[in-house]
């Protein structure tokens, strides 16, 4: 097969979801899809963000395409940094290095 064919292949709505973008390998985890949990495991590494809007799909589409391996988002109510109650994103990675690359790279968080 050409490589004009495999890229329209690899391209399409299916395919762009399991391939990494960096490198074009497929991503196992996101076949199966058992990528993103919906439950927050233990072992992971969290870190707390404030929540604006749409912040949530748009993390969560950066780390399909940044990133490898599995990822936790959720909502949690805690207290800010003026001592109001208010409700904010709940970010977890299996791999700690994942959560040093997002807090690095992801140009969402520099708003």
């Amino acid at each position: 097969m050409d490589g004009q064919k495999r890229n329209n292949l690899n391209t399409s709505k299916g395919m762009e979801t399991l391939m990494l973008q960096k490198t074009g390998q497929p991503n196992a985890l996101n076949y199966f899809g058992i990528r993103q949990l919906s439950v927050a495991p233990p072992h992971f590494e969290y870190i707390t963000l404030k929540q604006n809007y749409n912040l949530e799909d748009a993390i969560a589409k950066w780390i399909t395409n940044n990133l490898k391996s599995r990822f936790f988002i959720g909502k949690k109510v805690s207290l800010d940094k003026e001592n109001s109650v208010s409700t904010m994103i709940n970010l977890g990675f299996e791999d700690p290095k994942e959560l040093s690359y997002f807090m690095l790279a992801c140009p969402l968080l520099k708003y």
